[in-house]
């Protein structure tokens, strides 16, 4: 009697890895972990990293009244492209006129 599954997953035969992948070397000692390591052993420097951290993320007026800035940034980019656009106009009349 035959069942009507497909037949099951075939496994493959263990590879054996090289010994670079299976024991890697540890990681380097970069800059970067050195003033990691002297900001974390200096109390007042681990206290300021953490209040740095807290500040950032905090929870910003844009994102708690995103309506607000939206019609604000509209507003901003409204009357800068106005001023561009109305100082191209202005430079080209001049341009024109032969008079700068």
């Amino acid at each position: 009697m035959t069942s009507d599954r497909p037949p099951g997953h075939e496994h493959r035969a263990r590879v054996d890895l090289p010994q670079w992948m299976r024991e890697p070397t540890p990681k380097r000692r970069t800059p970067a972990r050195y003033v990691d390591d002297l900001i974390e052993g200096w109390p007042p420097l681990r206290t300021a990293r953490r209040a740095v951290w807290h500040w950032r993320s905090r929870s910003r007026w844009g994102e708690s009244h995103p309506n607000i800035v939206a019609v604000l940034s509209f507003v901003v980019a409204t009357v800068i492209g106005t001023a561009l656009v109305t100082g191209a106009y202005y430079l080209l009349a001049l341009a024109t006129s032969g008079e700068y």
